[in-house]
């Protein structure tokens, strides 16, 4: 039975970047839920005030300040801080919704070798559920009988909590992939060392998108890390198979041309660390492969 009030299982991780507004307005939920977790946050280099804001606002949070900006590896930077069993990933535009970071630990506690539990997203101000929910919740991963929903082959940072022993077991976030997609190459990883991932339904994830995104950027990179993930795990005719429908069906304009370029100029350090997953992983990557090219939340757009 999920607890109330405070709970010490979970500490909320965030990375933000010169969204001093909407971090802030993310720290407020975060203050307001009754779990009371510790939050810690990761300034990657803004330039907006953002890191004197928080300091001022919220001497509770514990706050790092790199000098230079990580990307994603400013994730693995506040878990080298957490002390709690689990992590639960939030982005700085997205909140958790009251006693869903409880319900979350509660999973977790009765399932050792369940490494990740994904919410459902809500997209606000409309409180309409992403499209990337469809995909999660008809996942075509079968697993064990125990696993609190569908079977997962990836989670989604913003929306996900994890077991702090598997994220490190796993060896967090790649810096090579910066940002963009990352969650791939780490869950990959998680699968291969035998834990599992699932979605859970009756975790909420609310997210507000920032007006300050980049989405023809972020393209950029979640095209270069798909390449440069299929490069690192998936065997050679999957890669080749992979690369090709990439190369057919991304749009047909200068930003797909980047992506390309900047895969390309990556080739030598990742063919160097490249280490395809046995076929068993496979056969589920394919199946997760063939089902993303119908869904929705897929398309390379922006």
């Amino acid at each position: 039975m999920t607890r109330g009030g405070p709970d010490g299982r979970t500490t909320v991780v965030m990375i933000t970047h010169n969204r001093r507004a909407e971090l802030l307005r993310t720290l407020h939920l975060l203050r307001r839920l009754p779990e009371r977790p510790r939050v810690i946050v990761t300034d990657n280099a803004s330039r907006d005030g953002t890191a004197e804001a928080v300091a001022r606002d919220f001497p509770e949070v514990t706050l790092l300040r790199p000098g230079r900006n990580l990307g994603a590896v400013g994730r693995n930077l506040a878990v080298r801080h957490v002390t709690t069993p689990y992590v639960a990933f939030c982005d700085d535009d997205t909140w958790w919704e009251p006693g869903s970071l409880a319900r979350a630990a509660d999973l977790l506690d009765a399932r050792p070798r369940l490494a990740a539990v994904t919410a459902r997203i809500v997209v606000e101000p409309d409180g309409t559920e992403d499209p990337v929910v469809r995909e999660l919740r008809e996942s075509p991963l079968t697993g064990p009988d125990w696993l609190p929903g569908p079977a997962l082959g990836s989670f989604l940072a913003g929306a996900t909590v994890l077991r702090t022993e598997a994220f490190r077991a796993g060896g967090g976030f790649h810096p090579g992939l910066w940002l963009g997609g990352e969650e791939e190459l780490l869950a990959c990883d998680l699968l291969r060392q035998g834990w599992w991932l699932a979605y859970a339904e009756e975790l909420t994830v609310h997210h507000h998108a920032s007006r300050l995104r980049d989405s023809t950027g972020r393209r950029i990179l979640g095209i270069r890390n798909t390449l440069w993930f299929t490069w690192l795990r998936r065997p050679l005719l999957p890669a080749l198979r992979r690369t090709g429908h990439l190369l057919r069906t991304v749009p047909r304009d200068a930003a797909s041309v980047r992506a390309f370029a900047h895969a390309t100029a990556g080739l030598p350090w990742v063919l160097r660390q490249r280490d395809p997953v046995p076929p068993d992983l496979e056969r589920r990557l394919a199946a997760l492969e063939r089902a993303r090219r119908t869904s929705p939340a897929r398309r390379y757009v922006g």
